[in-house]
């Protein structure tokens, strides 16, 4: 359950000034508990008040090689069609039964005809039926401020815009499938620097 997870920020180099500042980079170290970097952890910037246009991306894809996922988080903004190439030799039966997005790619090789289109935002876990060892994620956000963390557990937000947002990092080892721990931050102008720790109790894994 959410209760049960912690998470800390610390956030160095952070002023309060005007709308009117230069944009800020936003930098964010995502480690666990113990202090391991979290690869693949998902950092996002939601405007307080407001919203800030997105588009759909476009050539996202997801393919099926070595009975794996490739990628196993795909970060998209809503809108965005995936297509689900299968480079196996094998056939695969790609779904998600999420809220988010439902679907199902029956039995299938090559690439399916029609691409999915992810129209609303949130966690979407993929699978497949054949194959209980595939596992992925598709997060779906609605601003254009987001990151996915690297090897080291970096994750960078450029040409942030001076204002008051929800700092949100999700990773697939939280607990819940759909939370993402948050906390307020102030850009204004400068680069901000911070520090977000998970504890990922009760691994889904």
């Amino acid at each position: 359950m959410l209760r049960r997870l912690c998470w800390f920020v610390l956030v160095a180099g952070l002023a309060l000034g005007g709308a009117s500042a230069p944009a800020a980079t936003v930098s964010v170290q995502v480690a666990d508990r113990a202090g391991k970097p979290l690869a693949d952890a998902v950092v996002m910037l939601v405007p307080v008040s407001g919203h800030l246009p997105v588009k759909p991306m476009t050539g996202v894809e997801i393919a099926q090689s070595h009975r794996q996922f490739s990628p196993r988080v795909t970060v998209v903004t809503v809108g965005t069609s995936i297509a689900f190439p299968n480079l196996d030799t094998v056939r695969h039966h790609v779904y998600s039964f999420s809220p988010v997005k439902s679907f199902e790619l029956k039995l299938y090789a090559g690439v399916p005809a029609t691409p999915i289109v992810f129209d609303k935002a949130g966690i979407a876990t993929l699978g497949c039926n054949i194959h209980d060892a595939m596992v992925a994620w598709v997060v779906v956000v609605d601003t254009p401020l987001v990151a996915r963390s690297a090897a080291g557990g970096k994750a960078q937000i450029d040409a942030v815009p001076a204002g008051d947002y929800e700092l949100r990092v999700w990773h697939s080892e939280l607990t819940e499938p759909s939370a993402a721990m948050s906390t307020p931050l102030v850009v204004a102008g400068v680069d901000v620097q911070t520090r977000a720790s998970l504890a990922t109790v009760g691994s889904r894994k």
